[in-house]
């Protein structure tokens, strides 16, 4: 069974992340979706809720867009209140060891922007998500980004939801999979 969780602060107005959720959720996947910004729009994460829900899944899922070439703050606020010290690290901290943690992001901009020559910046901006994954000791998974979803970028709402389909397939493909 696969955990996501869900951390868009404009869920209810988002194009590419709504669709991937819908979509997923029409498929016969066994999945928990956790959508944490509903759940905590104060930032009173319940922390024994979430790593309860962590210990249930072999496979937790990060759905979310990049903002600023990072992860949205809510998302960073998780990381710090649930992976706390004996329960993801620390000499009794191995609560997560061996799960699977995939980065499932949306990207505004067009995937030719992330390339620094031969170099994909995409991964910098993920080193912390993978760190904190290995210092979990968990398996980093290769991230699944979805690119040029903003209508900056010229992208009508259908071309963004038939986008957002297909990667919701690639992850429906993946959960099952594992």
């Amino acid at each position: 069974m696969a955990l996501m969780i869900l951390a868009h602060p404009y869920f209810d107005v988002s194009v590419a992340n709504k669709t991937i959720i819908q979509e997923l959720q029409k498929q016969d996947l066994d999945l928990e979706i956790r959508d944490i910004h509903h759940l905590y729009p104060d930032y009173q994460i319940d922390v024994a809720a979430e790593q309860e829900a962590l210990l249930r899944h072999n496979t937790i899922i990060l759905q979310y867009p990049m903002f600023w070439f990072s992860m949205p703050a809510i998302l960073k606020y998780w990381f710090d209140s649930v992976f706390t010290y004996q329960f993801a690290y620390g000499s009794k901290g191995d609560k997560l060891k061996n799960k699977k943690l995939l980065p499932s992001l949306t990207v505004g901009q067009v995937e030719g922007n992330f390339y620094d020559g031969e170099h994909f910046l995409i991964d910098d901006f993920l080193r912390s998500i993978q760190k904190s994954a290995e210092y979990a000791q968990m398996e980093y998974l290769k991230p699944i980004c979805l690119f040029g979803v903003s209508p900056v970028e010229g992208n009508t709402k259908e071309e963004v939801q038939t986008k957002a389909a297909k990667h919701s397939q690639k992850l429906a493909e993946i959960i099952r999979g594992l």
